[in-house]
């Protein structure tokens, strides 16, 4: 690849395009978390002004429940005086930077991340188009590597900030590209290794990587006087290797107390997450979840060391919860377990940091089950977050499915709604226990074109429970957390509901599939089927009342806009939620 080959996807054409997608979604969701209200001019048509007043944006857009705006991109114009000005996503975060909020220290970091989200969507207006409908027949990875949005409410989603262009091109989910994992080995003393009941270091490792690339990492290990026995192997991201660990861990590599074996032969893919990997070569092994040090949507995503020792057994505590629980197993639930995990402990950063620092977050990983080899006959599978992806036509991938399938849209949505709803309001309900639910954290496995069960993931470091009396094994404990009485059913209303049911509505609703009502008197009977089938938590129903009248609007991108470094206090989560105003609840009197 030449230097200028690196950078073909940025082509004045797809540069306009990308900043109109992405000053619409502004408009959507900042007027969506109250930053801004647009100024109603008629005919559906609105107007949205800069700071100074000079500048002014026009658009069209319909109003649906959950006070999303649905905002059309071509409609969008941009003027000053008399004057009509290209739209410009970087001058629209300037012109609006008080209304936002954004401090003279976030603003160019936030640049930075909205310039490398433009990039991003650039390079996928290169790639070949593919109809909703035919994607929705693809494979598992062929649909993960298309889609095209990311998170839905975020804003700047594609931030990234750490990667080059030819490591966005190398590691980046939607191109596609085989990686193969740096292998490390660490000294017992200073590494440590984890792993769920029935699982153990050396079958593990066999079967993951196989006998012979094990004896050449042996063999590299003796070569240089070193007794293989006394170390543990550690996966790495190629990027976090080059970038970070074999300079700001220089100190460890020259006292071996970190060896670097080489690549192993496997083939992955980058997952949405960016730093999940999942195996092509062969997709029944687990996926490899990496530290990589790069800034992304208000984290460094990177992974503890410490934190990593107790994922194992807080994932087998739910899954022996799932398959206790008789409505959980009815509905189909699974989860795909976090097996094993290994960190590496710098013990001079250590000393210098707190535990909620990157430095300790650099050298870690975790194997996760695949659901490849749950698979029954006839059945695919397919990130939840192709329900809310659309083609460049405007079809969406649910649609398609829908269509698919040959049911009605309530039909399809009363499978859907039993398979991925029921779980959490049961979990709340009955354990006081949430997840993170959000597209990227659900698979779907789908027969025909209907949703058959759904398959939580990214355990450990996602899931809560609630309850200060709950009884947890001494191994679960960190998973108990405080959150005020009010907030505790956000975890719905917020994470299910605004961030991810009010996208799918308002694409099912805009393409014609359905109306407004169907949609949410549908949610609304899964609701009600789920409590009546539960009478011995009718208490708890009238606590956490799902058919309240409001809700507190959470806003996400207000998080990022205040400190997109660390957009979450991890000491004390619930503390960080930005409340603003209520919604009403789209099922209230349903």
């Amino acid at each position: 690849m030449t230097l200028s080959d690196a950078v073909a996807h940025l082509s004045p054409e797809r540069w306009a395009g990308a900043n109109r997608l992405l000053v619409r979604k502004a408009l959507a969701e900042f007027a969506h978390e109250r930053l801004f209200t647009p100024e109603p001019l008629g005919d559906d048509r609105y107007a949205v002004r800069s700071d100074d007043g000079t500048v002014e944006y026009r658009f069209t857009a319909r109003r649906l429940r959950l006070d999303h705006w649905q905002v059309f991109p071509e409609s969008i114009t941009r003027h000053r005086g008399g004057t009509e000005l290209p739209l410009h996503a970087l001058e629209f975060f300037i012109e609006l930077k008080d209304s936002l909020g954004l401090s003279d220290a976030i603003l160019p970091v936030y640049l930075e991340e909205i310039s490398s989200t433009l990039s991003g969507t650039c390079y996928k207006l290169t790639k070949p188009t593919v109809p909703a409908a035919e994607l929705a027949r693809a494979d598992f990875q062929a649909i993960e590597t298309g889609m095209t949005e990311g998170h839905p409410c975020f804003v700047a989603n594609n931030g990234r900030l750490g990667f080059g262009v030819h490591e966005y091109l190398s590691y980046a989910p939607e191109t596609a590209s085989p990686v193969r994992l740096v292998w490390l080995a660490a000294p017992r003393s200073r590494a440590a290794f984890t792993a769920g009941v029935g699982l153990d270091y050396e079958s593990l490792l066999r079967s993951e990587l196989g006998e012979e690339t094990l004896k050449r990492f042996a063999q590299t290990l003796t070569d240089q006087g070193l007794d293989p026995d006394d170390y543990l192997l550690i996966p790495v991201h190629p990027w976090q290797w080059w970038n970070k660990l074999s300079v700001t861990f220089a100190a460890e590599i020259a006292q071996h107390h970190l060896v670097c074996l080489g690549e192993g032969d496997d083939e992955y893919l980058a997952q949405q997450s960016i730093r999940t990997f999942f195996n092509t070569s062969d997709p029944a092994k687990h996926y490899v979840k990496t530290a990589l040090s790069v800034l992304n949507m208000g984290f460094m995503r990177g992974l503890s060391a410490a934190y990593m020792e107790a994922t194992p057994a807080i994932n087998d505590w739910l899954a022996g919860l799932i398959d206790s629980d008789e409505v959980l197993k009815s509905t189909g639930l699974s989860v795909i377990r976090e097996r094993a995990a290994v960190g590496y402990r710098h013990l001079e950063y250590e000393a210098a940091t707190d535990r909620y620092s990157p430095y300790r977050k650099m050298l870690a990983a975790l194997w996760r089950e695949s659901p490849v080899p749950s698979l029954q006959e006839g059945e695919r599978l397919a990130t939840m977050a192709s329900l809310l992806h659309t083609d460049r036509e405007g079809a969406s991938f649910a649609a398609a499915l829908i269509e698919q399938s040959g049911l009605t849209p309530t039909e399809w949505l009363k499978h859907y709604l039993r398979a991925y709803l029921t779980p959490l309001l049961h979990s709340f309900y009955a354990y006081d226990l949430v997840f993170m639910p959000h597209g990227e954290n659900v698979i779907l496995v789908l027969k025909d074109g209907v949703v058959q069960r759904a398959v939580f993931k990214d355990i450990a470091e996602e899931i809560a429970v609630m309850d200060p009396d709950a009884v947890l094994p001494p191994a679960v404990e960190r998973i108990r957390v405080e959150v005020p009485e009010d907030k505790k059913l956000l975890s719905i209303f917020t994470d299910v509901f605004d961030c991810f049911f009010r996208f799918l509505a308002a694409n099912l609703v805009t393409e014609g599939v359905l109306d407004e009502d169907t949609f949410w008197t549908a949610v609304a009977d899964c609701v009600r089927d789920y409590q009546e089938s539960t009478p011995e938590l009718a208490d708890k129903f009238r606590q956490y009342d799902m058919f309240a009248p409001e809700f507190a609007l959470s806003c996400l991108n207000r998080l990022q806009l205040r400190n997109n470094a660390q957009m979450v206090d991890l000491a004390d989560p619930s503390g960080a939620l930005q409340l603003v105003g209520d919604l009403k609840n789209p099922i209230a009197g349903l």
